[in-house]
């Protein structure tokens, strides 16, 4: 079978939408992909901060923002078609929204972005609310990627996303992932900091020198000592770790080196802890926004005894938004795209609220 989806995503970085159209072939429960088109639409400041903020609205001015934000995503999908001649080509949408508040312990996670919106807006076929059946059933949520890391890249035993929070998924006879630390999103709010959107390639960090206090008092935050699974809301950055950092004193690219070098380490802890970890020629497939940044990669391969892959740009930085479409493509087959051996619920699940854009 041939499938032809569009998979947006939003990450905690707060760097913009990703969309990708992808063609996916299965045959035989083994899937192949091609991410044919892919595109980044920045925020503009005015949106960003509505995104940023959106915890802080009272209930109708959020329901509002979820609404908006669900057409604003429906225009940009448009736009995408048009720009790209996708007219007629698109079977289905998998939209992950942009997650605001996030609180498994209470069974509650959300993503504003309303599925009915875009379905509204595009006359397509939505799949929204990736996460909240996960949820219900008592899981985290998150990581939501692994199904389509086991079906699409397989051959990786690592895999590894940097973007606003870093991840890790370890294949294995079932597959294990959870949510390592933040990561550009802090790297990012410290970088705005002398007048840069980010990092780019780590250089800012690479000429400041790692404070050892601020890097124990990092290591020694009290989530890094909990058993997995385990998922981070996006203000785990920036109201716990930001703060911190900032009651140390010195530069801004001294507080990037040792920010970099924490993420690294505790990339680095969370592999040591796999019991098969370096027992056989293994690889660490890396991707995200923080793949790009290429001082921390570097610090990655100097920590790890196993080699450290990083795919093309398209891969790199739109493997979420690819996962979304896999994800709506699974949800429409009414297949399993939630793995509980890695969110905790008490089953695995065929997540997903499917809105039917076309008319009866």
């Amino acid at each position: 079978m041939i499938y032809r989806a569009i998979g947006i995503m939003s990450g905690s970085s707060l760097d913009g939408l990703d969309i990708a159209f992808v063609e996916f072939h299965e045959n035989g429960g083994r899937w192949q992909f091609e991410i044919q088109q892919a595109d980044c639409l920045a925020y503009t400041p005015e949106w960003k901060s509505k995104l940023e903020y959106a915890v802080s609205l009272n209930a109708l001015e959020y329901q509002l923002l979820h609404a908006d934000y669900g057409h604003y995503i429906g225009a940009r999908v448009n736009e995408f078609i048009d720009r790209h001649d996708l007219q007629y080509k698109v079977a289905v949408i998998g939209s992950h929204g942009h997650t605001t508040f996030h609180m498994p312990e209470r069974r509650m996670t959300g993503q504003i972005g309303d599925g009915a919106a875009i379905a509204a807006a595009t006359g397509l076929t939505v799949v929204s609310d990736l996460r909240a059946l996960d949820v219900a059933l008592g899981g985290q949520g998150a990581p939501i990627v692994p199904i389509g890391e086991q079906l699409l890249l397989g051959q990786y035993r690592y895999l590894l996303n940097i973007g606003g929070i870093a991840n890790l998924s370890i294949k294995d006879t079932r597959y294990k992932a959870f949510d390592i630390c933040a990561a550009n999103r802090v790297l990012n709010l410290l970088a705005a900091e002398l007048g840069h959107s980010y990092d780019e390639n780590g250089a800012l960090a690479a000429s400041g020198t790692v404070n050892e206090a601020l890097l124990g008092a990092l290591n020694a935050l009290d989530y890094y000592q909990m058993p997995a699974p385990k998922s981070l809301a996006n203000d785990f950055g920036t109201d716990t770790v930001y703060p911190l950092i900032k009651r140390y004193e010195g530069r801004v690219e001294d507080q990037l080196r040792t920010y970099v070098e924490h993420v690294a380490q505790q990339v680095c802890r969370a592999l040591e802890a796999d019991d098969h970890y370096g027992q056989e020629a293994q690889e660490l497939l890396v991707t995200g926004g923080g793949a790009l940044n290429g001082f921390l990669i570097s610090r990655l391969k100097e920590l790890l005894n196993i080699r450290v892959v990083v795919p093309d740009e398209r891969l790199v930085l739109y493997k979420e938004a690819l996962i979304m479409a896999l994800i709506a493509v699974l949800r429409w087959r009414e297949e399993t795209n939630v793995l509980s051996s890695v969110t905790g619920a008490s089953r695995d699940s065929a997540g997903g609220a499917m809105w039917l854009g076309a008319g009866a």
